[in-house]
């Protein structure tokens, strides 16, 4: 069985809540990444991806010099254990239509596990798993 640990990225990238959007934009940019887990001290409070970028702050017209992670992000996170089967973490990103799990050790963020992580593991001959370990923009 391959487990989530043997696939996620550990020590994902975070960011402060009230970080304004373009610093979490040029971090995503600088880190080659599309998204960033958003916390408050030491407590995670959601995730930011591209999408929410877009759909929260570009697409209403907002300055990202002016809003912050916490207007944007997505606080109802799925999260998975790294001890989880990758088959699970894949059924639970099927069924909540989402890219990027959150890997927690009880309340401890230990990494992220993204689809693509999951597709070069199991169908390594896919395009998806191509387009996942190519960077376009290299």
């Amino acid at each position: 069985m391959t487990t989530v640990r043997d696939v996620m990225t550990r020590d994902p990238i975070t960011m402060d809540v009230n970080t304004v959007v373009s610093a979490v934009a040029r971090q995503m940019r600088d880190a080659v990444i599309s998204d960033v887990i958003v916390t408050e001290g030491d407590q995670v409070r959601g995730i930011v991806t591209e999408r929410d970028i877009l759909v929260r702050a570009v697409a209403e017209d907002a300055d990202p010099r002016a809003i912050t992670a916490a207007d944007v992000l997505t606080r109802d996170l799925v999260t998975v254990a790294p001890d989880d089967d990758i088959k699970a973490a894949e059924g639970l990103m099927r069924v909540n239509a989402i890219k990027h799990l959150p890997v927690c050790d009880g309340d401890r963020l230990v990494g992220i596990v993204a689809l693509g992580d999951i597709a070069v593991e199991e169908h390594p001959d896919s395009l998806f798993a191509e387009l996942a370990v190519e960077d376009p923009n290299g």
